[in-house]
């Protein structure tokens, strides 16, 4: 799920608990400490989400990961299960941007750039297990009617605009061959939900090798005709 989620969504999503103001004292101690509860607490959501699936991730579980002795400490910092999941999402999505931009933004080219997204999109499995199979599973879980749902809808539609522009302009600066660039958008980000999906169940699948060929495939159907 990755493929639908890159730095400009991570924006949208900032969870607004995430960030807490220094005010000195005894209340910036306290307020540190709830920051570090919360990062546990989403943390360990995390490790139980993509060992038991979203459906069996109880408060009950989350706390016994967590170490906790009752669930009521989770529910002092999260309203309920949309709130934490939420946060859930927030936390993978700051953990990919930290890890795929510097990746990205190194390239010179469209080409390399497209090649740093895909690899590092998979790399992603090897360095951060649990992460994307959770994010798959809180995607994979969201109903029609959820606000949530929504809230994703509307940013994922606007990362695939961005990315559509960004493919685009590429084929105008000659970098890239003639062919539709939204059409090449949305078989980029399926082809990499389709692989995290696979390899988040088969633990044969080596994410460097899968990343590699994926960007190959990629590179070569971008590429001019004459090059």
């Amino acid at each position: 799920m990755l493929a639908r989620a890159r730095a400009r969504y991570l924006l949208l999503m900032e969870a607004s608990h995430s960030t807490f103001k220094q005010d000195g004292g005894a209340s910036a101690s306290r307020t540190f400490t709830e920051a570090a509860r919360r990062a546990q607490i989403v943390g360990a959501a995390i490790e139980v989400i993509a060992e038991s699936g979203y459906a069996k991730a109880s408060f009950t579980r989350i706390a016994k990961q967590a170490g906790l002795s009752s669930t009521g400490m989770i529910s002092y910092h999260f309203s309920g299960k949309d709130d934490l999941m939420r946060e859930v999402v927030g936390e993978v999505l700051r953990v990919a941007d930290a890890y795929m931009r510097p990746r990205i933004e190194a390239q010179a080219t469209a080409s390399g750039r497209l090649r740093a997204y895909i690899e590092s999109n998979i790399a992603l499995l090897k360095e951060f297990p649990n992460h994307l199979p959770a994010m798959v599973e809180v995607f994979g879980n969201l109903r029609g009617e959820d606000p949530s749902l929504r809230e994703f809808a509307a940013a994922m539609e606007a990362v695939v605009d961005l990315q559509v522009e960004r493919m685009r302009e590429a084929q105008e600066a000659g970098e890239f061959g003639e062919f539709d660039p939204r059409v090449m958008v949305m078989a980029i980000r399926g082809a990499i939900d389709g692989l995290v999906t696979r390899a988040a169940k088969d633990p044969r699948i080596d994410p460097d090798v899968c990343g590699r060929e994926l960007a190959d495939l990629f590179e070569r159907a971008t590429r001019k005709a004459d090059r």
